[in-house]
Formats: structure tokens, sequence, C-alpha cells
């Protein structure tokens, strides 16, 4: 896993990477609040799961399997000092996991560049907070 420090809160990260994904003709699947839906006190936890086919079918068509860990997902959680954080799956994690070949590579290094992008642009304050 990586996991890269957030200037923003949970909700606003998580928006912030949502517009993101948009914005990179990505596909959001799904949004989940955690800390919503626990029944009990969680700090704010919130799972965005997106993706593109052009960036996990060429894995899925190497090895099958790894359709369990994809579309990509991304966790901003806060901790008990009250900072949030994003933590996502590496995409080189994923590649040994699941034994994907050499005929991978290209597809692999453009998921953890495109994730190390979208996670820069998410994270920092800039011009814009």
């Amino acid at each position: 896993m990586l996991t890269a420090a957030s200037a923003w809160s949970v909700r606003e990260t998580i928006d912030r990477l949502e517009a993101a994904v948009a914005e990179a003709g990505l596909l959001v699947f799904a949004r989940i609040d955690h800390a919503a839906n626990a029944g009990t006190a969680l700090r704010p936890t919130e799972l965005l799961i997106f993706g593109h086919p052009r960036g996990g079918t060429p894995l899925m068509l190497d090895r099958q399997t790894s359709g369990l860990d994809l579309p990509m997902k991304a966790l901003a959680w806060e901790d008990s000092s009250g900072r949030t954080w994003l933590t996502y799956n590496d995409a080189e994690w994923l590649a040994e996991r699941h034994g994907l070949g050499p005929g991978s590579v290209a597809a692999v290094e453009a998921v953890s560049a495109g994730m190390a992008g979208l996670v820069r642009a998410v994270v920092a304050r800039g011009a814009d907070g």
C-alpha cells in the first residue's frame, strides 16, 4: 500500500479525487462512506472505487484473478490526531500478487503513474486552497 498525507479533510480529499478521476476520463464505480455506515463510532473513512477498461482489461487478460483487485480503490481516512491520509494499492504489488507477465508491464506502469499523478494532484494545497 502507498499512503500520502492530505492537506484536506477526508470528505474534501475524496471530493477532489472524484473530480480528478472524472477529469482524467476515468469512471467512478462507487463511493463508500465507511464511517456513516459503520453502526458505531469510526473516524471519517471514505473509499472511492474507480478505473477504466483500458487500464484494467489488459491486466485481467493476463490474469483474470487481477479482477479481484480491480478497479482501483483509494481510501481517505482520519487518524487519531485528526490528520487525513489517502491510501491505495501499489500497481507493482498488484502485478506481483497476481503473477502478471511481461505483457502487462506497460499497463502496470501506466496504472502506477496514473495513480501517483492523481494522488499528487489531490492531496496538496495549491493555488485552489
